[in-house]
């Protein structure tokens, strides 16, 4: 048991940093090629955080292990908000300036509806998988056309969002970390998928739990990395959109792949409770993000700190549900 938690953590730190090498790499060759830094921004670096959630899904699908896939997405969602945002909002107030990020936020919600629509009979199947993927591809369209509109206004999340893109990097450097993350990703993400079912089976836990729990919140770190730096930097939109467009990109891309690689009848308990608390959550950021204040204020990153331990202390009470 101990062998395979050394490897489980061994095989997440892989994941995060070969994720961040691999989004580091084709940032930068984008770049270099000329494509512009709002189309990199809104499509490499937006995507790029949930990389580990989309192999990590991906591997467990393909070793039909579904319901993980599934509880992966639930997990991190919750965990992206109640976690991160709570986590990022107790050591600094978010404030929220940015029309993309407010118009976002109905969109998260609309594809977190959908979602419980197509899992309200805990099946996923092939072609719900394909009309996840299309949506996404809609969303992404949608996005960059807004985005040019605000950047002509000076919009603060574009600004920051830019200043992250890699400078200064040759193609050749660029193209090494490329292949790099290319080669690890996969092979950490099956280090973790394989350990954790090891780790689920000796605590008895249900493969949707293992999801919900040690998957997600550990595909979820570079979010947390990601709103952490952007908080300290005074990058407070950039925080909160990294969070929203993660979320939306789980849904519609991670939850997709499963659906397309491994169709099959899902825990009850996904819909059932998963869901719910999902929604519950994602409809709490909603208010506290367009309120008056327009900020998520330390007594708002308590509250959803207390959240996310309340809804992991009953998933480890309840492990095989």
């Amino acid at each position: 048991m101990l062998e395979a938690i050394a490897l489980l953590i061994v095989g997440l730190v892989l994941l995060v940093w070969s994720a961040d090498k691999l989004v580091f790499g084709s940032a930068a060759l984008a770049r270099n090629m000329g494509i512009s830094p709002l189309v990199i921004g809104m499509t490499i670096l937006a995507m790029g955080s949930s990389a580990p959630e989309m192999m990590v899904s991906a591997t467990a699908a393909l070793d039909g292990k579904t319901d993980t896939a599934v509880g992966n997405v639930l997990g991190s969602n919750i965990a992206n908000i109640a976690l991160i945002l709570g986590i990022t909002a107790l050591i600094k107030p978010l404030s929220i300036s940015s029309a993309i990020v407010r118009r976002e936020l109905p969109l998260m919600i609309a594809v977190t509806v959908l979602s419980g629509i197509l899992l309200w009979d805990s099946h996923l199947g092939f072609y719900e998988g394909i009309l996840l993927f299309a949506l996404f591809g809609v969303f992404l369209f949608a996005m960059l056309q807004i985005s040019k509109k605000e950047q002509q206004r000076g919009d603060a999340f574009l600004d920051e969002q830019e200043s992250e893109i890699p400078q200064g990097v040759s193609n050749g450097k660029a193209g090494l970390w490329i292949v790099v993350g290319l080669i690890l990703l996969p092979l950490a993400a099956d280090m973790l998928v394989d350990n954790a079912v090891v780790i689920a089976k000796h605590f008895g836990m249900s493969d949707l739990v293992i999801g919900l729990t040690i998957i997600a919140v550990g595909t979820s770190l570079p979010e947390l990395a990601a709103s952490l730096a952007g908080a300290l930097k005074g990058e407070d939109d950039m925080a909160v959109g990294n969070i929203i467009g993660s979320n939306v990109f789980n849904i519609l891309a991670v939850m997709g792949l499963p659906g397309i690689l491994n169709p099959s009848v899902l825990s009850e308990y996904a819909m059932g409770r998963d869901f719910w608390v999902m929604l519950a959550i994602s409809l709490l950021l909603v208010v506290m993000a367009l309120g008056k204040s327009r900020s998520i204020n330390r007594i708002e990153g308590g509250i959803l700190m207390i959240c996310f331990v309340a809804y992991q202390s009953y998933l480890l009470m309840n492990m095989a549900a």
